[in-house]
């Protein structure tokens, strides 16, 4: 399922409780400087995501993006694994039953590669045996909502422009101790930061988005790495269902190290017709 858009609307306390009877003063007093220091490095913490998951290598990932206009909400849910080191992911994308309850169109399977989006089974006149490949950086809103899943590289880059970071607390995420952060993005700004591979398709969203302000929620293990991150996304629909719609596109990444191999189609198995909107 792809979403389209016309270019003129584009797609667009800390930690729990501790045990204060068993502070001494001198304790306290080190808790309270303790949780400072997270707040104050949590900007530079959450800027540096995209780093540390490179210096990581892979990961598993989930994804789920909801979109929500006219009173009718749906949710796109995808699954697989991004190599951080050569840029590359791969995720089997699931669309939901209609709204008539019929089951959805069967499940996408998505190529993620610097500056291209490739799709198998995307329906809409393509026969079954072809990829579609999709230049990114031709895209309004650079693959952030187009292919029903945020480019988890793309996410990430995304937060190299983090302003407004609050420090929320500390929470366990599937077994996992993490750092819960709020803030602000600007699509823009991390166009210019970020790594070579996604900084055309950052770049085509600044241009396409009406707002390039993105808030999020980011979770940090104790290693700094990037746990969950959720984005949402506000833009303008001009086609047949015109109105404003809200996205909330999140990223899960859990499975570290975990090897993903990424294999290309070839030349010929890429459909070179005409696709149906």
């Amino acid at each position: 399922m792809v979403v389209h858009r016309h270019r003129r609307g584009p797609l667009l306390t800390a930690a729990a409780g501790v045990a204060v009877a068993a502070l001494t003063a001198t304790g306290c007093g080190a808790e309270t400087k303790a949780e400072a220091s997270v707040q104050t490095d949590g900007t530079a913490a959450v800027r540096g995501a995209a780093d540390v998951l490179a210096r990581e290598g892979s990961a598993r990932a989930r994804t789920a993006m909801e979109m929500a206009t006219g009173g009718t909400r749906v949710t796109i849910r995808g699954e697989g694994g991004v190599d951080f080191r050569k840029q590359m992911g791969q995720l089997l994308v699931m669309l939901p039953a209609d709204v008539t309850g019929k089951p959805g169109h069967r499940p996408i399977t998505e190529l993620l590669t610097p500056g291209a989006l490739y799709m198998k089974n995307r329906g809409a006149g393509v026969p079954d045996d072809k990829w579609v490949r999709v230049d990114t950086t031709t895209l309004a809103d650079g693959n952030l909502v187009t292919g029903g899943a945020t480019d988890p590289l793309a996410a990430a880059e995304l937060l190299r422009a983090a302003e407004q970071v609050t420090y929320v607390g500390e929470t366990d995420l599937s077994g996992t101790k993490v750092r819960h952060y709020r803030g602000v993005t600007d699509i823009g700004r991390a166009a210019r930061s970020a790594s070579p591979h996604v900084r055309g398709a950052l770049e085509a969203a600044a241009k396409g988005f009406s707002k390039d302000a993105v808030p999020f929620d980011v979770y940090l293990d104790e290693e700094g790495r990037l746990r969950k991150v959720r984005h949402r996304f506000s833009y303008v629909n001009d086609g047949l269902n015109s109105g404003t719609v809200d996205v909330s596109s999140t990223t899960l990444l859990y499975g570290f190290g975990t090897p993903v191999t990424v294999v290309l189609p070839d030349s010929a198995d890429i459909y070179a017709g005409k696709i149906a909107e």
